[in-house]
């Protein structure tokens, strides 16, 4: 089988940089282990030279070329799972995430995520660049975020996926559910996040370190009145990827997403409220966020192409049950 090749050449700001960094910022969805495990095997050319030194200096106008062979059998079961599919061809699948459906397998998530439902559908019909255990997955939300994703079919849809999604030219809209409400209503957050010194599976907005995040948020409704605390339901576009980006951003201004258990309170007693309503709003079990649309450039056709994921049930019913109670 032909292996699919990825070339680039190394602008005058990488000069001096490491092969493994800069390659893994090209290949934004790549692990460094991945990128590492690459060079190791031989498969990543310096200007026609194999190379197998993960921290080789690189300088610029190098011509680096990566080769990705093809997958090897893959041990992850397909799975006959659900899958809202909102649009389909040849190089690439848009799919409506469930909440509560993991993207790809990993440490405790082995069946019933997003890759076995591909796996069982596609078979092998999907790109190798993400190896063994994502395949096709470009990019990813979280597991209990619900709304657009982009799969790849082949390898050159990934590839010119992944330069997208690195350029920051993806359009991506979400919607959530926040306490409080914004001042102002409408505008921008710009922080740097990074992993948090207190958990390291969480992530923090610090000034000092970390990536630079760009969060633009518009207050699409308040909700409140007498016996209702004050909810927001705001609409965000992403100017960057981060990790948990809205939710740690939202977080920081203290207006943490509603029913987020990992970055702010995700139940609230409330001194005077109707205790159907308090009872909704305690018993949403995760993040009310949903990445409602997702906007790019088909990577074939070269026609930029758009993509609305409707609310699922529980995001939805919340939203017109807190419409009623502040009538």
């Amino acid at each position: 089988m032909k292996k699919n090749i990825f070339n680039t050449v190394v602008s005058f700001n990488c000069h001096g940089c490491r092969v493994d960094k800069f390659l893994q910022s090209q290949l934004k969805e790549f692990s460094r282990t991945r990128i590492q495990n690459l060079i190791n095997d031989g498969q990543v050319k310096l200007n026609n030279i194999t190379i197998h030194n993960s921290s080789k200096k690189i300088k610029k106008e190098d011509k680096i070329k990566v080769s990705f062979p093809p997958p090897k059998e893959t041990l992850i079961k397909p799975n006959k799972i659900p899958l809202d599919i909102l649009y389909d061809d040849e190089d690439i699948v848009v799919i409506n995430k469930f909440p509560g459906v993991v993207v790809h397998p990993g440490a405790g998530n082995y069946e019933k995520t997003i890759v076995n439902g591909l796996l069982f559908k596609y078979q092998n019909n999907l790109s190798s660049i993400g190896g063994k255990l994502r395949p096709g997955i470009v990019h990813r939300i979280d597991k209990d975020t619900s709304g657009a994703i982009v799969i790849a079919k082949n390898d050159n849809a990934h590839i010119n996926l992944s330069k997208q999604f690195s350029n920051h030219t993806i359009k991506r809209v979400y919607e959530a559910l926040i306490w409080g409400s914004l001042k102002p209503q409408n505008g921008k957050i710009s922080e740097k996040i990074s992993r948090s010194v207190k958990n390291r599976q969480l992530m923090a907005v610090r000034k000092e370190k970390g990536k630079m995040a760009i969060t633009n948020y518009k207050t699409l409704k308040i909700f409140q009145n007498f016996n209702l605390p004050r909810i927001s339901l705001i609409e965000c576009q992403l100017e960057t990827g981060r990790t948990h980006q809205i939710r740690v951003h939202m977080n920081f201004r203290g207006n943490s997403i509603l029913g987020d258990k990992s970055y702010g309170k995700s139940k609230k007693k409330f001194k005077e409220i109707d205790p159907s309503i308090e009872k909704q709003i305690n018993n949403f079990n995760r993040q009310a966020l949903h990445a409602k649309s997702l906007g790019f450039v088909h990577p074939k056709t070269k026609k930029e192409i758009f993509f609305e994921a409707s609310r699922p049930k529980d995001f939805d019913t919340l939203i017109k049950n807190l419409n009623k109670a502040s009538l």
